[in-house]
């Protein structure tokens, strides 16, 4: 069998042969990989720098992937930390943790979507007590995940949802995705009246966000739910206590311990159905698995999602 393997965290994986994979426990089989995304947990998961990562080498990575299981269904699975990720021909899942898929799916915009669109999904669904009609904020527009969590809140009822990134020309293309307002991260100002953050990006441009908001905020009384999911500005924020005490602000993280595993695979059926009604855009390209080292230091707007 090929798979990719990490022999490092600052290594690029090779693709190489491996043993076949076997069970372990009862509710275990072994599958077929059909398409499986290179994406930002998969990295950091991989090379260790995630929180839910041993950190242990050498490794498959892949975290989650459209697999074919014996009988010949099509599953979308997620992985718990293991050295045997979704980047081979065939891996072994845990069947608690898989979907059934329906037929006539694509399996590379499954694989592309869900990890992604997981996080607002989620986040909205299961973290907080969000409801149609509420105002969203989403900070780190322009990215892959931030893209999907504009229309993710829209299809779950935002009633307007604000876009926010650092690339203006970035940022203009996502009034076609719902976005009803788009502002730069120096002008979190005007979206002062929001309900709910989504923010992808945290670190300093948070903090200095946060206190814009509630400053220009109409009615400090009003609740705030800010929800940490991404990183990507840094893995701490310096928020002032003045911000935690002058409104009624609440912030959360939504992420993996956060929200137990089991809900997070419930909202799995309803996110894929979302994807292949094609009512969340994808964008997809597949690459060979055998270009693993290619698509995994690749800088590039699209999805990867390997194919074996």
């Amino acid at each position: 069998m090929r798979a990719a393997v990490l022999s490092a965290p600052d290594a690029v994986p090779g693709y190489v042969e491996q043993p076949e994979p076997v069970t372990a426990r009862d509710d275990e089989v072994v599958v077929e990989v059909l398409a499986a995304a290179v994406h930002h947990l998969t990295r950091s998961r991989a090379t260790g720098a995630h929180y839910s990562s041993t950190g242990t080498f050498p490794r498959v990575p892949g975290v989650d992937a459209v697999v074919r299981d014996p009988s010949g269904r099509l599953r979308y699975v997620v992985l718990d930390d293991t050295t045997a990720g979704t980047f081979a021909e065939r891996t072994v899942i845990d069947v608690r943790r898989s979907v059934l898929l329906p037929d006539g799916v694509d399996p590379v915009q499954i694989a592309a979507a869900m990890n992604p669109g997981m996080s607002s999904w989620v986040a909205l669904r299961r973290r907080i007590g969000f409801t149609a009609g509420q105002r969203v904020l989403v900070i780190g527009a322009t990215g892959n995940a931030g893209r999907m969590a504009v229309q993710v809140a829209k299809l779950l009822g935002a009633a307007h949802v604000v876009a926010a990134g650092r690339d203006t020309g970035r940022l203009a293309p996502l009034a076609a995705l719902g976005a009803d307002e788009t502002c730069t991260l120096d002008q979190l100002d005007r979206a002062a009246d929001v309900d709910v953050v989504l923010d992808y990006v945290w670190g300093e441009p948070a903090a200095d966000g946060m206190v814009a908001i509630l400053t220009a905020r109409a009615d400090r009384q009003a609740p705030l739910t800010w929800v940490q999911i991404g990183s990507m500005a840094g893995p701490t924020a310096p928020v002032p206590s003045v911000a935690l005490r002058s409104a009624r602000l609440q912030i959360v993280g939504s992420g993996i311990g956060s929200v137990p595993a089991e809900d997070i695979v419930a909202e799995l059926p309803d996110l894929a159905a979302a994807v292949t009604a094609g009512a969340i855009e994808v964008r997809a390209r597949a690459v060979p698995l055998a270009e693993v080292a290619a698509a995994w230091t690749a800088d590039t707007d699209e999805r990867l999602v390997l194919v074996p």
